[in-house]
């Protein structure tokens, strides 16, 4: 998992009282913040939490999490750079994940691009629930349990207008999307998601999470735990805000038009 951007943490860094937060650089930001990387506190964060007098830990990544969830409840944790919220119940705790709900790509092509109006939306049953649990219209849900059922699938759908893939890593193999792509390019059927990347390799488009607007929210919310609340009343979200990355190249191979807004408005443009 990449460090989060300099913008993400001058977010959140005009907090007074001290916290530790636990993501990939060592370099302190400011006097009130200590960072430390997961493996300077694996089977530790305890004693440096007390040692520090920490009242707020702010954990990024699943490796920071994991350590941050066996603090005692007294501490709160703000979670992020995960892909989906953990099913690990705590209290006092809450957080951000970084895959985007089928809501807003509804949005997105509602508002933009009508000729693409059947999506099918592939993915696993738990990220199903989690960002497709909306009764959207002509959003169609597809469960897959492995990358062989999820190219079998793409393979299947030939009546939807794109296929909306969920980030799933165990699902999205180099081989399972090498094949997804294949079958993309093949029948003039677009992929949408998941990431920059993916749109780079030949996606149509992706909404990828804002980091700095999630970045001050995370400072909303430490500033809120350092004042006695407990944020475990605020359950964990996506972010409220997206980039959108688009690939004119599949578009035009695909025969569809983009408008020149929605194109301007595109955080970078392939190729």
């Amino acid at each position: 998992m990449p460090a989060p951007p300099r913008s993400f943490w001058s977010a959140i860094r005009s907090l007074n009282q001290r916290w530790i937060s636990l993501p990939a650089s060592k370099k302190p930001l400011s006097a009130s913040i200590k960072i430390y990387t997961p493996t300077e506190v694996k089977g530790r964060l305890k004693s440096i939490v007390e040692r520090e007098e920490a009242k707020v830990v702010i954990a990024l990544g699943k490796e920071s999490l994991a350590e941050a969830i066996t603090l005692p409840p007294s501490i709160s944790v703000i979670f992020d750079l995960v892909v989906t919220p953990p099913q690990v119940k705590r209290q006092n705790m809450t957080g951000f994940y970084l895959a985007t709900p089928v809501r807003p790509y509804a949005e997105l092509l509602k508002n933009n691009l009508q000729s693409i109006r059947r999506i099918a939306v592939v993915g696993s049953r738990e990220q199903l629930s989690l960002l497709a649990r909306e009764q959207i219209p002509l959003f169609n849900s597809y469960s897959v349990r492995s990358p062989y059922e999820l190219v079998d699938t793409v393979r299947q759908l030939d009546e939807a207008d794109a296929i909306l893939l969920l980030p799933d890593t165990s699902l999205l193999t180099t081989a399972a999307m090498d094949e997804a792509y294949l079958l993309s390019f093949r029948r003039g059927i677009p992929l949408l998601g998941i990431s920059e990347r993916h749109v780079k390799q030949g996606a149509l488009l992706a909404l990828v999470v804002d980091m700095v607007g999630v970045g001050r929210t995370i400072g909303e919310y430490a500033t809120k735990a350092l004042h006695g609340v407990n944020i475990g009343q605020f359950p964990p979200a996506p972010g409220k805000r997206f980039e959108l990355y688009l690939n004119t190249e599949t578009a035009r191979r695909m025969k569809i038009s983009l408008p020149e807004q929605l194109v301007r408005t595109a955080k970078r443009v392939f190729p």
